[in-house]
């Protein structure tokens, strides 16, 4: 058993770098996905949005080539939000791109793109629907209408995992409920799970339908899981109300700060998910596109250091933070120190180093005491964002202890 869940994780392993996706009828308004409920908006008129969503610039090969781009090896699509509004033709719902407006199955259309690419293909689902009355007033005082709603997310997902072929990653969201503490038994989950490994063998589920599943999720923030588990840090580019699109937003983060997130999430074993949110037209807009292609160029040149990572005994000291695989250690320095570089409580002899871009040699010089002085570097940072120097040690990283030892 433990063997089989090694070996589906093992590509979700080595991929440290995805896209997510959050597009639907509350890309119109354009002030985020929880819209609907922030501003308390009636079903009834929040259902009209559907008939003005005629996504004419809408093409999912687009959205998949940028991931790629990026350096990214899956995406994850919000197929159905809180709002309950399905990107995907559903039996059990006439509230979906197909039977609306827009007349097209965009689920089946990004998976058919991810295919072609060779990209690795995720489902969002959120279990929750704001439509449901039986939601807000909970099992006890509306239990007709919250069993609609439980149904209608355990058939919803069934029609996901049987009609588009091999799915890699099931992404749950909206497993919270006013009042109820076990949603395991609320949800039914443990009889929807069983459902989804019948279904699809060889999916990664995520933590959140209330049982462990196979990854943690931590949400706008890089927080290493216990060595061993499986995590994934999801994180917008703008700010963190707004995982859908938001019209205008000044407050987005710089490449540098997107790659220092990328990097510090493989340098403890995880992964790093990047939203984008797109406008109602479908496309992706330019202050998220440049922002990709430089992480994008960046990893073409140091994709080494992220790829597969595994964590380091020793970190990056004052400079930055380390990375590995196998006896070699990744240096990415962010603060780039000029023409010497000092990192301490390194165990290992450092055989060799040398700039990971560039493949540019460098002098190292090692103390009795686990300093290592890298030298005859240039002054200005070759890269503008991190430079990685790659270590080649005699075995695989270890450190060196300061425990009340005196300087």
């Amino acid at each position: 058993m433990e063997d089989r869940m090694e070996e589906r994780l093992k590509w979700f392993n080595e991929a440290r770098f995805g896209m997510f996706i959050h597009w639907g009828l509350y890309a119109i308004p354009g002030r985020g996905e929880w819209v609907m409920y922030v501003e308390r908006i009636p079903k009834e008129e929040y259902a009209l949005l559907a008939r003005k969503f005629v996504p004419k610039k809408f093409n999912a090969s687009e959205w998949v080539r940028l991931a790629k781009e990026a350096g990214m090896k899956y995406i994850v699509l919000t197929t159905r939000h809180h709002d309950g509004f399905c990107l995907f033709d559903s039996a059990v719902s006439d509230f979906t791109s197909v039977k609306t407006a827009a007349k097209r199955d965009f689920v089946k259309e990004y998976v058919e793109a991810c295919r072609k690419e060779g990209m690795r293909i995720g489902f969002y689902y959120s279990l929750l629907d704001w439509r449901f009355p039986g939601y807000f007033e909970g099992p006890e005082k509306n239990p007709g209408s919250f069993e609609a709603m439980v149904k209608q997310a355990h058939e919803q997902v069934r029609e996901l995992l049987t009609n588009y072929g091999k799915i890699d990653i099931l992404w749950f969201d909206g497993g919270w409920i006013p009042g109820i503490e076990d949603i395991v038994k609320s949800w039914r989950s443990e009889e929807l799970i069983a459902m989804v490994r019948k279904l699809q063998p060889d999916i990664i589920i995520n933590n959140r339908s209330g049982l462990p599943g196979d990854f943690d999720t931590p949400e706008q923030h890089v927080t290493a899981s216990q060595p061993g588990r499986c995590w994934e840090s999801c994180m917008t580019i703008g700010d963190s109300c707004g995982w859908g699109y938001i019209k205008n937003n000044p407050n987005m983060k710089t490449v540098a700060q997107l790659i220092q997130y990328l990097v510090s999430a493989a340098a403890g074993e995880g992964n790093y998910l990047l939203n984008v949110g797109p406008r109602p037209d479908g496309t992706i807009q330019p202050e998220f596109v440049q922002r990709l292609k430089a992480i994008g160029k960046w990893m073409k040149a140091n994709g080494e250091s992220i790829y597969g990572s595994q964590r380091c005994a020793f970190g990056g000291g004052m400079i930055g933070i380390t990375t590995a695989k196998g006896n070699t250690a990744y240096l990415h320095v962010f603060r780039w120190p000029g023409e010497q570089a000092c990192i301490a409580g390194v165990k290992n002899k450092v055989l060799s180093a040398r700039i990971l871009a560039t493949g540019k040699k460098a002098k190292v010089e090692q103390t009795q005491n686990g300093r290592v002085f890298i030298k005859d570097l240039p002054e200005n940072p070759p890269d503008p964002y991190d430079t990685v120097i790659a270590l080649e040690l005699d075995g695989k990283p270890e450190a060196l202890s300061y425990e009340r030892i005196p300087l």
